[in-house]
């Protein structure tokens, strides 16, 4: 079963023969590295290019034990190119294991294995690509360590239209196991719920959590596992550090401070595990600050965390939008409306939120995410925010009933989640 993504193939093909290193990052287990070795390796082949010059080195194998040293890597890839004209591609996955620990606790100065990356960028008939998703190399340290020289591609665990491609029944059927299990690729190869549950439970603790403790040696490991279990529970609302404090403090009994906290949400950031939506005032144009909303990478590590026992299908649906939204390329904030209005002889101020503000160079678009407009009363009450915005950018309800986009007196759009989601230019034409 091959699943096609386009989406991220065509951002490599986009990068091709740059000048830079192409950084492949991404929350482990996503499928990075069936990316860059099948996809990209088959369509490089398919244009012409040779076996012996697309060298690939996985670090994370056996094999590979003796290349982990940035020296023997460098002299390995080196004795593989031929001078002159001929173009090779080095493909590095799992590039971390190239990464010491005595060199990571240096902050002051870049691993060797960017030098040997730079060193290649040199050679002018090579074009570098490395996947690292394990916490010991993240995009920032990647980033920085390449000094601009590094261009990164973010992959994510399988939008809805890309699970649809391996899912075996219809939309309906098809969202009913997304909304529970989620994006990783490795669960469709799955055959029971248990096996499911269990996979996606294992990950989280022993993979994604792990590499985040060890990285930062974390010693308040009870405090991180309540910390992650709490923005679990809350995806889609507001919070900060010192909200959740405070419900460490009465609910869990535990007092750790509001720094700490802040800094183990960076921690999952940075592992990609979960990503910040800031809140954004629409008719002032500036960012408000805090609170602000988390959402995770994929929603059934996020139902796994929990043991699936808080699977709230307008959360879910929602948590599936920001991240359709991301992968697409849009930056997301959270919108905030001022509205005034006249209330028993008084005059009323009223803060009115746009689920998702979406931009993409100058493409703007404002979203809500509503599940349901059964009656009147709701379908104005999700409208409101909406009708609240003067400018003349696209305005947008998102449902889940089966229905054909429709444009309203307004000029806002209801338009059905399958629709939106299984249609990769959905919002261009509307």
């Amino acid at each position: 079963m091959e699943i096609r993504r386009d989406r991220y193939l065509n951002r490599l093909i986009d990068r091709m023969h740059n000048g830079m290193v192409k950084v492949i990052t991404g929350i482990r287990r996503c499928g990075k590295t069936y990316l860059l070795f099948n996809l990209f390796g088959d369509y490089l082949r398919s244009e012409g290019v040779d076996d012996d010059h697309i060298i690939e080195v996985a670090l994370d194998v056996e094999e590979s034990v003796a290349l982990r040293d940035p020296a023997a890597l460098s002299a390995y890839l080196r004795s593989r190119i031929a001078n002159g004209r001929e173009q090779y591609y080095v493909f590095l996955d799992e590039a971390q294991y190239a990464i010491s620990r005595e060199e990571l606790k240096n902050p002051d100065a870049p691993p060797r294995l960017y030098g040997v990356l730079n060193g290649l960028l040199r050679m002018r008939n090579v074009d570098v690509y490395v996947t690292g998703s394990n916490s010991k190399l993240l995009s920032h340290d990647v980033m920085t360590g390449f000094r601009g020289r590094g261009d990164e591609v973010r992959v994510r665990p399988l939008s809805f239209s890309e699970f649809m491609q391996g899912f075996d029944g219809d939309r309906y059927q098809g969202w009913a196991e997304y909304t529970v299990y989620g994006g990783m690729p490795l669960t469709l190869s799955m055959h029971t719920d248990e096996q499911k549950a269990r996979y996606l439970e294992r990950l989280f603790e022993e993979t994604y959590l792990k590499d985040v403790v060890e990285r930062y040696e974390i010693r308040k490991r009870d405090e991180l596992d309540d910390l992650v279990n709490v923005l679990a529970s809350g995806i889609g609302t507001l919070t900060n550090p010192s909200k959740l404090e405070n419900t460490f403090k009465s609910v869990l009994h535990s007092k750790i401070s509001s720094n700490t906290i802040s800094s183990y949400i960076g921690y999952l950031e940075d592992a990609f595990v979960i990503e910040e939506a800031r809140r954004y005032d629409v008719k002032g144009r500036g960012y408000i600050g805090s609170p602000l909303k988390y959402y995770f990478e994929d929603v059934g590590l996020r139902n796994a965390r929990l043991g699936f026992r808080q699977v709230e299908e307008s959360h879910i649906m929602e948590n599936v939008v920001y991240n359709e939204l991301r992968a697409r390329g849009y930056s997301v904030d959270v919108g905030v409306v001022e509205k005034r209005a006249r209330e028993e002889g008084r005059d009323v101020r009223r803060q009115l939120e746009v689920d998702f503000v979406a931009n993409r160079g100058s493409d703007r678009v404002y979203i809500q995410s509503a599940l349901e407009m059964r009656t009147p009363e709701k379908a104005a009450q999700e409208r409101a925010s909406l009708l609240g915005i003067n400018d003349s950018f696209k305005k947008v309800v998102l449902v889940r009933d089966v229905v054909k986009p429709l444009r309203d007196e307004w000029g806002v759009v209801t338009m059905s989640v399958f629709d939106f989601l299984l249609d990769e230019n959905s919002l261009a034409g509307i």
